[in-house]
C-alpha cells in the first residue's frame, strides 16, 4: 500500500472514531484547538493529515497514533525454528532473515574429541546457558561455565566443543561480515563534575 493510499483512508478512519465517541466537530474543535473547518477538511480528505493535526485528535480521543493511520499490526515476533542436526550438534536458529547477522541456540552433547581450529571470515559471539563450553582460540585454550560468554573474530583459527563433563548448551550469534556485537547492562557513568 502507497503512502497516498494510507493517507486516503485516514479522513474517513477520523470521522468513524469521531462518530463512534459522539463527538461533534465542534467538540473536538474545543478540546483541540483545530478549527471546525480544518477538521471537515481532514475528515473529507480535502486537508493533508500532518502530525500537528494528528497528535491533539489522537490525545482527545484518547487513542494511539497508529489507530488514527492505520498502521499495520505487527505480526507475531515469535520464532519457530526447527532442530536442525550438523556435526552431532543441534542447532536452533534464532533469526529467520537469511545473511547478516545470525543467532544460534547450540547444543552439544558430552564428548571428548581432539579440537580441529579453523579459521574463516566473521566474528562470533558466544555465551552459556548450561554445561561447560571449551574454547581453544588461537593459543588460547578456556573452560566457559554458565554465565560467561566469549567474543572473537573468527579469522582466528578456532574450536568450540563440550568440556567433555556432560552436554552444553549455549547462544552463538554470528556476523558473516565481521559485525561486532556488543552486550552493555548499564551506560557508562560519567564522572561528576565539580
Amino acid at each position: 500500500m502507497s503512502t497516498d493510499d494510507v493517507l486516503a483512508e485516514v479522513g474517513p478512519r477520523l470521522r468513524r472514531i469521531r462518530k463512534e465517541r459522539e463527538v461533534t466537530l465542534a467538540a473536538l474543535s474545543e478540546a483541540t484547538g483545530i478549527s471546525v473547518s480544518t477538521l471537515s477538511r481532514l475528515e473529507s480528505g480535502l486537508r493533508r493529515p500532518s502530525l500537528e493535526l494528528l497528535l491533539p485528535i489522537a490525545q482527545a480521543h484518547q487513542v494511539p497514533l497508529d489507530e488514527l493511520v492505520g498502521a499495520p499490526p505487527v505480526g507475531d515476533p515469535r520464532v519457530r525454528s526447527k532442530p536442525v542436526q550438523r556435526h552431532g550438534r543441534t542447532f536452533w536458529p534464532l533469526t529467520r532473515q537469511p545473511g547478516g547477522l545470525q543467532a544460534f541456540k547450540v547444543l552439544e552433547p558430552q564428548r571428548r574429541e581432539e579440537p580441529e581450529p579453523r579459521s574463516h571470515e566473521g566474528y562470533e559471539w558466544l555465551y552459556v546457558l548450561s554445561g561447560r563450553l571449551r574454547l581453544v582460540l588461537g593459543e588460547h585454550d578456556v573452560v566457559l561455565s554458565a554465565g560467561e560468554a566469549a567474543e572473537f573474530d573468527t579469522r582466528v583459527p578456532h574450536w568450540f566443543g563440550s568440556a567433555g563433563e556432560g552436554p552444553v548448551e549455549f547462544l552463538s550469534l554470528f556476523g558473516p561480515q565481521g559485525e561486532r556485537m556488543h552486550v552493555r547492562a548499564r551506560p557508562a557513568r560519567r564522572g561528576r563534575e565539580d
